[in-house]
């Protein structure tokens, strides 16, 4: 893809300064590059001494790292923003929808929209589900839908993450550095704050507990343990909400409740933010050898007491072949066309498409349907005739496991280095609240930056870094 065809969020197709980004170029024409990197380097030591690292698996290297962060702001205007919230407002609902029916009555497969096996032969489909309805019919009570833009007006979504999406504890980390090191630049730009997620989010679980909950439910984070990539948002996103981080040993079934130990005895908890994966849950439910989970919480669940957020059983909703039917899945619930588009999607199970994706690898990504973080992918322009030809015989073996897309030619936002600003391709990840009182989305979100020049895999575990994301009053 050519450099012009490559759309600039600050200066655009043209060259041209865009609005949003006006008060933040008059800043920067007056700062002195040796400050700006002075302030880089001060950045990258608060990020070290708050501890935000990330855990990288299958490397023989040190396992932590050190999340890469950009001092360069991503701007995007109020009425961008009002667009791009109303889409994701509709995509959320229709997920949730989807989910309750595919649980229920599975209208949806009666009606022919989606065919039957992509959900009986779907790995992350819970039969044990079937017939269960959560506190409130919420099912994805925290989502993260990634999106990426290749115009002034064009998004997509690039996927959807409703099971347990990380980055959040990024994206408030990067709004509290940038207000420490340049508190003059909040007062040249009207940006809406982000500082108030744990609090709603709290409100937001406490408004989907069950119906034998007291008038203050107690809310807990269930984490993995301290070995987990994303251990240091499980401890940050408890303390910023003010509760208790458990793990599965920390937890038991009391009297019909999940209670956790605490130095008075066991304490029941109503809402549960879990961040294991289902399969671990309850080794009563499912598997056997789980240490991580709590066993028979999936039948104090089941029985209406405990919320477990998200539910389980929500894998369904971003598997990435089933992402390939979002468009019919929103109209199917809403009556509506979907506000924002899919990303145009192979599904190589089919042979007419398998064979156009083996023919066209070389121009493609290919990922794997529940695959994340970048790994299992293929990006085949930036791809060696190697790794395509070995991408290739895992994909005839194991059609079903893979989706294909084009090579978008992502949006760029410029990244301070020492030789000056430069462009990197980026995504967003907008973070999504849903109760039973509405839904709430967070201005901006976590922006995710491919740091290599030309690169177009923006996760942290592939060498990406993140950034602030402003959004600005209307």
């Amino acid at each position: 893809m050519s450099e012009t065809a490559i759309f600039d969020e600050m200066h655009g197709h043209d060259g041209a300064l865009r609005p949003p980004y006006a008060a933040f170029d008059g800043w920067l024409k007056d700062e002195d590059a040796a400050r700006l990197r002075k302030k880089q380097r001060e950045a990258e030591e608060i990020f070290r001494l708050t501890g935000i690292t990330f855990n990288v698996y299958g490397r023989a290297e040190a396992a932590e790292r050190l999340i890469p962060f950009d001092i360069i702001p991503r701007i995007i205007s109020g009425r961008e923003w009002s667009r791009l919230s109303r889409g994701i407002e509709q995509r959320v609902r229709a997920l949730n929808a989807f989910l309750h029916d595919i649980y229920h009555r599975q209208e949806i497969l009666r009606a022919g929209r989606i065919p039957v096996e992509m959900i009986a032969k779907n790995a992350v489909f819970l039969p044990q589900m079937m017939g269960v309805a959560p506190p409130g019919g919420v099912y994805t009570h925290i989502v993260g839908i990634d999106i990426v833009r290749t115009g002034e007006d064009e998004f997509f979504v690039l996927e959807d993450n409703a099971r347990t999406p990380s980055g959040v504890s990024y994206m408030l980390e990067n709004r509290e550095t940038m207000l420490q090191m340049f508190p003059e630049l909040f007062a040249k730009n009207r940006v809406q704050p982000v500082s108030n997620y744990p609090q709603a989010l709290r409100r937001s679980l406490a408004a989907c507990a069950p119906a034998c909950a007291a008038d203050e439910p107690v809310v807990a984070v269930l984490t993995p343990g301290l070995f987990n990539s994303a251990y240091y948002e499980h401890s940050f996103l408890a303390d910023k909400m003010g509760v208790e981080l458990v793990e599965g040993h920390d937890l038991r079934v009391v009297d019909g409740k999940v209670a956790m130990r605490t130095t008075q005895g066991y304490r029941p908890i109503d809402v549960l933010y879990r961040r294991v994966d289902d399969d671990y849950l309850d080794p009563l439910n499912f598997r056997a050898d789980s240490a991580l989970g709590v066993p028979g919480i999936f039948d104090v669940y089941r029985g209406g007491g405990i919320t477990i957020a998200n539910a389980p059983g929500t894998g369904i909703a971003d598997d990435k072949a089933i992402y390939s039917y979002m468009p019919e899945i929103v109209e199917f619930y809403t009556g509506e066309k979907a506000l924002l588009q899919n990303v145009p999607t192979w599904r190589c199970n089919d042979p007419e498409s398998l064979k156009y994706v083996c023919d066209n690898l070389c121009d493609l990504v290919v990922k794997e349907v529940h695959g994340s973080g970048g790994y299992g992918m293929l990006v085949g322009p930036t791809a060696s005739k190697r790794e395509i030809a070995e991408f290739r015989t895992k994909l005839e073996a194991k059609p079903a496991n893979y989706i294909a897309q084009p090579t978008l030619a992502l949006s760029t936002v410029p990244i301070f280095t020492n030789a000056g600003l430069a462009p990197r391709h980026v995504d967003l990840r907008p973070y999504v609240l849903v109760s039973p009182e509405g839904v709430t989305i967070t201005p901006g979100g976590l922006t995710r930056v491919a740091l290599k020049k030309g690169s177009l895999v923006v996760n942290s575990s592939q060498g990406g870094g993140t950034k602030d994301t402003w959004v600005l009053d209307e």
